[in-house]
């Protein structure tokens, strides 16, 4: 994952700790003039991290990022707000706020940026916006589609977390390795990021990927503990709780033990028979808006969803839900399960020579923005 070129980085808006919080725009690889226009449709991308890592350029996705560019369009990697101490609800604000940075502020700062470095300047065509996400980033993206204004045109999850959170992944205690086959923690040594603990640590909106060196005791291990949280989080069962803010009473409890009670609690990530729906009214009215599953999906753009069969970390079920729902709601939708393929298969090493010929699976997703978001 080598680094993009150049862009231009703002500050979109201020944390609640007056922390800035910033957004890269990527200039298309063809000039203004070139493509007609200074006005031009713009990718808005959502990086992964389990909601508690990562930053605008973690996992930077590549191959998406010189499709778009190359296509004529801008684009856009933001930052957001970390899980803990804040909640999916500050994740939800950093969303429309960003989009509302869009509408307004982003053209002029585009002008004043690229007239002090005397590169050529374009602006972002606000009523023709796509949003993109990884793992975690499809939450941003499917708030983006549920709340944000202007609304994009065309979504992409990649292998999407928010379509199901209501199974044995995000409820169940959980004593041996079940992500990737990776250790099981000990919540001893995160301590400072359990609750109640974390109530008084800072707000976090970048955390960028450290390691270890190849001479700790587990070469490469994560450096950075946030890198670990999101996996702590579901080891414990308590993920849901750090989502909501909802610690006392445990809304992750309340949840897991109507699901036990049900038998509807087993590790089982080909299912897709627990009825979720059944159980919106354990969810307290102040938090149901942040579980896309439970939204009015009716106003979702044209949405493509890619997962892999054999993910461990996000189950493909979140994306077969998801489909089922915006299905049913008469939204255009599609899924592509890639069979075998585990979380962040478009990271693999050997992704573009597998998925990027022309009629693959790389082209067909840039097609469906550009399909949706230029006609």
């Amino acid at each position: 994952m080598q680094s993009p070129p150049s862009c231009l980085t703002f500050v979109y808006k201020r944390d609640a700790n007056n922390q800035p919080v910033h957004v890269d725009i990527y200039p298309p690889s063809i000039t203004p003039a070139d493509i007609g226009t200074l006005a031009i449709a713009a990718v808005v991308y959502f990086h992964g991290g389990s909601l508690t890592v990562g930053n605008r350029r973690s996992w930077f996705p590549s191959w998406l990022h010189r499709r778009v560019t190359s296509s004529g369009m801008a684009f856009i990697s933001a930052d957001y707000t970390l899980l803990a101490p804040a909640t999916g609800r500050d994740i939800l604000n950093d969303v429309q706020d960003l989009f509302r940075f869009l509408e307004l502020e982003v053209n002029q700062r585009i002008r004043e940026a690229c007239m002090a470095d005397g590169s050529p300047s374009f602006e972002i065509d606000t009523s023709a916006l796509a949003v993109a996400g990884s793992s975690a980033g499809s939450m941003c993206v499917y708030y983006a589609a549920l709340y944000a204004s202007p609304k994009p045109k065309v979504a992409l999850s990649l292998y999407g977390m928010g379509g199901d959170m209501l199974t044995w992944m995000y409820l169940a205690h959980k004593t041996s390795p079940f992500l990737r086959g990776r250790e099981i923690l000990d919540p001893e040594a995160f301590a400072e990021f359990l609750y109640p603990a974390c109530l008084t640590s800072p707000i976090v909106n970048d955390s960028p990927l450290a390691y270890h060196p190849s001479t700790y005791h587990i070469p490469n291990f994560p450096a950075n503990p946030r890198m670990l949280l999101g996996r702590l989080y579901l080891q414990t069962g308590t993920y849901l709780d750090y989502f909501t803010g909802s610690h006392t009473p445990s809304l992750s409890a309340t949840l897991r033990d109507l699901l036990s009670q049900d038998g509807l609690l087993a590790e089982d990530p080909d299912s897709l028979d627990a009825p979720a729906e059944q159980y919106r009214g354990a969810i307290p009215a102040e938090h149901l808006h942040l579980f896309p599953q439970f939204a009015d999906v009716s106003s979702f753009p044209p949405t493509l969803l890619l997962h892999g069969s054999a993910d461990s970390a996000v189950w493909t079920r979140e994306s077969q839900n998801m489909h089922r729902l915006l299905r049913d709601a008469g939204v255009h939708v599609e899924l592509r399960i890639v069979v075998g393929k585990e979380h962040s298969f478009d990271y693999e090493p050997d992704a573009e020579e597998e998925f990027g010929a022309v009629g693959g699976l790389f082209d067909e997703a840039m097609q469906f923005l550009r399909a949706h978001i230029i006609g």
